[in-house]
């Protein structure tokens, strides 16, 4: 009889498939091993079948189905003026009824592939672990090409606004090598993100609670079950979709304030939900209240609570002070929340100008075209992120770095395993040296890569290196806060300003540092999450790092062909001067990728925050993020009684601006308010309710409206069968736009 395909990696180590099942502990062992977090302890199940089949042929099939379908659709839409990230709440939900499908269908066969080794078709029942490892593999679908796709992103701008004669093959390295060195971060920091108790990550919790609403039976007679649950909002947000997707799109930004002062630009920029502070201005667009911070149902009270502080704090307070009373940065020169840049005349900066043919910066013109400004709130947002740069590090040293060094020395603290870690304690554990291997072979590819293609990537080898050593350095601190807040800390401008002042004027050397030096954090912090999704369904550890390497290295393919396919068949993609009217190729993320090339690398940090440069005050905030965490970590010493007080976060405070271009103030006013109505006053009042239904609700959202987005753009949107009418129009504030200084002249705009 042949071997099942999942020998090597089903259960992990094939002995455990003759163990029987967990035994069931005695209540007071139980209690005493709880998870001492009680989200966790509410959602996650407590017990483990470790001889149910894993990696199955149907889990194979269906699992890469999955991760190509989506990483097609969400390299596909990130493209758009409207971009949408269709996460893998959809294929998981899909998957069941094709799994089932599948085991009632495939024969009981063995199949010899070759000699002592193959698979059967069809072990049995469709189970909850092949469902959790179809998951993982579209979640290589959804952090590669979804969100903000950040590599493939690098590549566009190259190609598409450099105008770049980028090879293929270059390309689909810088994709895939910078997948594969966040999977080698991850290997190397499971006993510091994964094994501890304390690293819960929030947001698996909503995916947790949706694999036992379709998998375990509702024995409770009160109410709905989880799965009508979920099928009744799933309709309800499906159909729903259809207003704010389609026919009446203003439910995205609604900015009443300006039907009342139509002819002030400042009502306008107060009230604008799109181009201003949003004050009064609302969203009923699900999708907007989680395009950036993602499903607030499924962030911690204290993470919003402090999101909240930091979002009042620069909104409300620091950026009207800075426009109105003080004109910092010459801020009434320009619209008072923008993602372009502009002259000193208020007037869009022209990048071609000051560009040489080999992609540099060309210094005599760029004296002659002038100096490079930002909006206020563009440049205010910059100055928040070197605050939360060094605030990460400083908070995580002072809260967590005992821990981690006591985890440094003997790995995990045996004292505070909790029940999921002892089940996970049957399973062989992944090598390192196998995660090191991806470590090593990805930072080999990425410096032959400088030397092969030097012209086109302009990073040097040694600015391979600092990349790695700064991603190394800050991975560990960023997703220690992730894993408690469900908030990321980003750092992107910290890097792109350190090898700005390394290497001025190459902004290709530029965005391939930000790359290699952060976003290949961002995918290892991915990787860590589904290591813990993992950890908390109890998937043997050699699954898991089957499925997310195979997962990684064909998502990583689709992704690049489906981009490069893009750029060469649809004309003049991304630029906004050149397409037909209301076409939906604009591109708004990969311009904000474009603009900070030309600000971090193009022009460089020195002209802009140096002794001379006009945003020099805000390299201050350098030194106040990493002073801020102090007190708070002293008074949680002197006062230990106060629980409250180690739960200020002031990286996550500074998170409140973060993301901002191109999220709006609108975008965060609503997620705060979804998620203070949900994971405070339901939590705190309806627990009940809110342990059996909260992240079921968040699911069903999710998928309703990326079911129903995917089917009005292939039936409507996509045959350019578009609605034009009052509600169509998304913000109705042109003023917003405007500037207010003296003398001023924009088109559109009055003149003072």
């Amino acid at each position: 009889m042949a071997h099942s395909l999942s020998q090597m990696a089903t259960k992990g180590d094939p002995k455990v498939r003759k163990e029987p099942l967990t035994p069931p502990l005695a209540s007071e062992e139980v209690a005493a091993e709880r998870c001492p977090v009680e989200e966790v302890a509410l959602v996650v199940p407590e017990t483990d079948d470790p001889s149910m089949p894993v990696m199955t042929f149907r889990a194979w099939f269906l699992g890469l189905t999955c991760c190509v379908l989506l990483i097609f659709l969400n390299t596909f839409f990130t493209f758009r003026t409207q971009p949408l990230t269709i996460s893998a709440i959809l294929m998981q939900i899909a998957a069941l009824p094709l799994g089932r499908f599948m085991a009632g269908v495939l024969p009981r066969k063995d199949v010899r592939v070759f000699r002592g080794w193959g698979f059967n078709l069809n072990p049995g029942p469709f189970n909850i672990k092949e469902h959790v490892i179809i998951t993982i593999f579209a979640n290589c679908g959804v952090s590669i090409g979804g969100g903000d796709a950040y590599s493939i992103g690098a590549v566009a701008v190259m190609k598409v606004y450099y105008k770049q004669t980028l090879t293929f093959l270059c390309g689909l390295l810088i994709v895939l090598t910078t997948q594969i060195l966040g999977y080698g971060w991850a290997g190397m920091l499971r006993k510091y993100l994964v094994d501890p108790v304390e690293m819960w990550w929030p947001s698996n919790l909503a995916q947790v609670s949706l694999f036992r609403a379709l998998h375990e039976r509702d024995l409770s007679s009160r109410g709905l079950t989880r799965m009508q649950f979920f099928l009744i909002f799933l309709t309800a947000s499906f159909a729903y979709y259809t207003l704010p997707g389609y026919l009446f799109p203003i439910l995205t930004f609604f900015s009443w304030i300006c039907w009342i002062w139509p002819h002030s630009i400042t009502a306008q920029q107060i009230g604008s939900g799109y181009h201003g502070l949003g004050v009064g201005a609302f969203t009923l667009d699900w999708a907007g209240i989680s395009a950036y911070h993602g499903s607030p149902l499924v962030t911690p009270w204290f993470s919003i609570l402090n999101t909240a502080v930091g979002f009042i704090m620069f909104i409300y307070i620091i950026m009207p002070l800075c426009y109105w009373s003080f004109n910092t940065f010459d801020a009434r020169k320009f619209p008072i929340f923008s993602n372009q840049l502009f002259t000193s005349k208020g007037q869009k900066y022209d990048t071609t100008k000051i560009l040489t043919p080999t992609f540099e910066l060309n210094e005599a013109a760029y004296n002659d075209y002038g100096k490079l400004y930002l909006s206020p709130l563009f440049a205010i947002s910059i100055g928040s992120g070197f605050l939360r740069f060094t605030a990460t590090l400083t908070h995580v040293l002072l809260f967590n770095g005992r821990d981690i060094w006591r985890q440094s020395k003997s790995a995990v603290n045996s004292a505070k395993l909790d029940i999921h870690a002892k089940l996970m304690k049957n399973y062989k554990q992944v090598p390192q040296w196998w995660f090191l291997i991806l470590l090593a072979g990805s930072i080999g590819l990425s410096l032959l890569m400088s030397f092969i293609w030097k012209e086109e990537v302009q990073l040097p080898w040694w600015g391979m290196l600092f990349a790695f050593g700064l991603a190394w350095i800050v991975t560990l601190p960023v997703g220690v806060i992730q894993a408690t807040t469900n908030q990321q800390p980003g750092y992107d401008i910290i890097a792109q300003f350190m090898i700005g002042y390394v290497l001025p004027g190459k902004p290709i050397a530029n965005l391939l540092f930000k790359i290699y030096g952060r976003i290949s954090t961002i995918h290892a912090l991915s990787f860590l999450s589904d290591l813990k999704l993992g950890h908390y369904m109890k998937i043997p550890p050699k699954c898991m790092y089957t499925a997310q390497l195979v997962g990684t290295v064909v998502a990583g393919i689709v992704n690049i062909a489906v981009a490069w396919w893009m750029i060469k068949s649809i004309e003049n993609i991304c630029d906004v001067a050149g397409l037909y009217p209301d076409s939906p190729w604009t591109c708004p993320k990969y311009r904000v990728t474009f603009d900070a090339s030309v600000i971090w690398g193009l022009v460089g940090p020195a002209r802009l925050f140096g002794h001379h440069g006009m945003y020099r005050n805000l390299v201050w905030l350098f030194l106040i993020g990493a002073l801020l965490p102090v007190p708070v970590w002293l008074f949680s010493i002197m006062f230990p009684e106060k629980k409250w007080i180690p739960l200020i976060n002031i990286p996550v405070i500074s998170y409140g601006f973060a993301g901002m271009p191109p999220a709006t103030p609108t975008n965060i006013a609503s997620w705060l308010i979804t998620g203070t109505i949900f994971n405070y006053f339901v939590f705190r009042y309806r627990k009940q309710w809110w342990q059996k239904y909260n992240y079921v609700l968040s699911a069903a959202l999710d998928a309703g409206t990326a079911f129903m987005g995917v089917l009005i753009f292939f039936a409507l949107q996509n045959e350019n069968r578009n609605l034009k009418w009052w509600g169509t129009e998304i913000d109705h504030c042109p003023l917003a736009s405007c500037p207010t200084e003296p003398g001023i002249v924009v088109k559109g705009c009055p003149v003072f």
